[in-house]
């Protein structure tokens, strides 16, 4: 049997190769503490209760047509298809610095002819075995920091993709509303006209006969001529949120599925809890992408860091080598190799120690865009609370305007025909009453377009419903525990 060591002998070795198993420490310092200074006061503050966010989009919405819809765009739409591709690339990306860890072995065989001046024959030898190609021993972690910079970034692409699902699902409501009441406004901008249209040939009656001059007759046409205007504008709007709904749904919208009416209720409930200040760091995608961006970032400034201390790798093989091929795999001819290689770092003019500073640039940077999607977050949570808590006295006053307008234009209409007013008076009460209407519609819809944004910026939409409940995503400090546990 043949031995060879490539530098000082198998105890060598054999004590690096225990103390890579047992001593790999990583190099990156403690995380940043994250200082959002989010205001003490806020609607979000003042509501107790579980978030909606808790509920299921199944559990939420509460009209069938439009859970279709939603299901159809969750498996069509060509963005969270992207997301959900970003993902597995992640995962991939991360198996292979998970590798990195492990040995790479691999077989190899050869034959190698030799003539020499001392020699009347030629030497062949044959060789066959399996080796250990550079397998670097990670005793400052720099391997296993750089595996946690891929699983940290295979998360956060995880919660990017979250978080297109949660905007996916809030667009394609709001489009659906869109649509009914664009069709709504039509259906109102119809009536309109023809009840203008009566009104122009009354008028254009009484001048034809010398009862009145052209003057009401042109004034009539005007609103005519506007509410034609009005007709056609929605017809536009239709077709224009039916487009963007086949866009986010990723294919032709089924039309029973449209809402060709009016929609008078979105959601199931209409007490809309935001839950604690807790729930939303915890429900919204968003801020866990950027909690795990941060992560990623203390990793390269432990593998930055790490890189400035000596590298030890070890290379070896067994296998067996004979002069004579038919003597390759008798006994003697085994041959084996172990040792390690040494690179230590003397004078690179600065560049490992740049490389820190970038690391750690880039976690501060990062700090500022955790911080920032904290703000934000609350930001829009509180926007969305404050338009919640005003909306239902607003509809009750628009509500009383539009009684109020609609009783003072039958009057005028009344005292027109009967000769007491003039048709000006008609006019002005008729626009009144339309705009009052129109903006009865305007507001029923924000209405339910900041049901859908509350649920939305509070992190609905990706917990799953019962019998299909996804796993939340760890957060960085559980998966931590989880890798020191390991």
């Amino acid at each position: 049997m043949q031995k060879v060591w490539s530098i000082s002998g198998r105890s060598i070795a054999v004590s690096a190769l225990a103390l890579a198993l047992t001593a790999c420490q990583s190099m990156r310092g403690p995380e940043p503490v994250a200082q959002a200074n989010i205001p003490e006061q806020g609607y979000l503050t003042d509501v107790s209760g579980p978030s909606i966010a808790e509920q299921g989009y199944k559990d939420f919405f509460a009209d069938q047509r439009l859970l279709q819809v939603l299901d159809l765009a969750l498996a069509n739409n060509r963005d969270l298809r992207t997301s959900t591709l970003n993902i597995q690339r992640a995962q991939q990306q991360y198996q292979i610095t998970e590798n990195n860890q492990l040995p790479t072995i691999g077989a190899s065989g050869g034959v190698l002819r030799q003539d020499t001046l001392s020699s009347q024959k030629p030497i062949t030898s044959y060789n066959v075995g399996l080796g250990v190609t550079a397998y670097e021993l990670d005793f400052w972690g720099r391997v296993r920091s750089l595996k946690d910079n891929a699983l940290d970034s295979y998360l956060a692409t995880s919660s990017a993709r979250d978080a297109t699902q949660i905007a996916l699902i809030g667009q394609v409501a709001q489009a659906w509303l869109n649509y009914s009441f664009a069709n709504a406004n039509l259906k109102l901008a119809d009536q309109t006209l023809k009840a203008q249209l009566e009104s122009y040939n009354l008028n254009k009656k009484r001048f034809d006969v010398g009862i009145d001059s052209e003057v009401p007759v042109r004034q009539a046409q005007i609103s005519v001529e506007t509410a034609r205007n009005d007709v056609a504008n929605y017809k536009t709007q239709i077709a224009q949120a039916k487009n963007l709904l086949n866009l986010l749904v990723g294919q032709q919208v089924p039309e029973n599925l449209l809402p060709n009416q009016r929609v008078t209720r979105i959601s199931k409930s209409n007490a809309l809890s935001a839950g604690l200040p807790s729930d939303l760091l915890n429900n919204r995608p968003d801020i866990r992408a950027a909690e795990y961006k941060l992560s990623a970032a203390g990793a390269n400034i432990g593998a930055a860091k790490a890189r400035m201390f000596p590298t030890i790798s070890l290379t070896g093989s067994a296998g067996y080598a004979s002069t004579d091929l038919s003597d390759l795999f008798k006994s003697g001819a085994f041959i084996w190799s172990l040792g390690p290689s040494l690179d230590i770092p003397i004078f690179d003019w600065g560049t490992r120690k740049a490389n820190i500073k970038i690391s750690e640039t880039d976690q501060q940077i990062a700090l500022s865009d955790y911080e920032k999607s904290i703000q934000s977050a609350f930001r829009e949570v509180n926007d969305a609370l404050a338009v919640r808590q005003n909306i239902g006295d607003r509809l009750a006053a628009q509500r009383r305007l539009v009684d109020a307008t609609n009783t003072t234009y039958k009057l005028s209409n009344a005292r027109f025909r009967a000769g007491i007013d003039s048709y000006l008076t008609v006019l002005d009460a008729q626009r009144t009453s339309y705009a009052a209407e129109q903006g009865l519609l305007l507001l029923e819809q924000a209405n339910m377009n900041n049901q859908v944004e509350v649920y939305k910026t509070l992190g609905g939409g990706v917990k799953a419903n019962t019998g299909d409940a996804t796993q939340q995503q760890p957060s960085t400090a559980e998966r931590k525990a989880a890798n020191n546990a390991q």
